[in-house]
């Protein structure tokens, strides 16, 4: 599928995207050839084909778990550069 020049600055521009002007031809060009094998897929016949969430089975895999020693809260706090009543004090946000 051919695309133009405007074509492609258009989508650029929609896309928050700047193209160097040297680039234009070489981004249409990449553009026709991906909407060029899109297209293929229209020509194929799929009407027995399921839809599909995911191109792969995904199984979720859960770790146990198991308790494992932590920092005390001295420990956790000993290289704290600013600590008030056992927490991490920060700088405020905002205005």
């Amino acid at each position: 599928m051919a695309i133009g020049r405007e074509d492609v600055l258009h989508v650029a521009a929609l896309a928050r995207l700047e193209i160097p002007e040297g680039e234009v031809d070489g981004v249409r060009e990449q553009l026709g050839a991906i909407l060029e094998a899109v297209g293929k897929v229209s020509e194929l016949d799929l009407s027995d084909v399921e839809p599909m969430t995911h191109p792969l089975d995904l199984v979720n895999e859960w770790a146990e778990d198991d308790p494992a020693p932590s920092l005390t809260q001295e420990e956790a706090l000993a290289n704290a550069p600013d600590a008030h009543d056992g927490s991490f004090r920060v700088p405020a946000m905002g205005g």
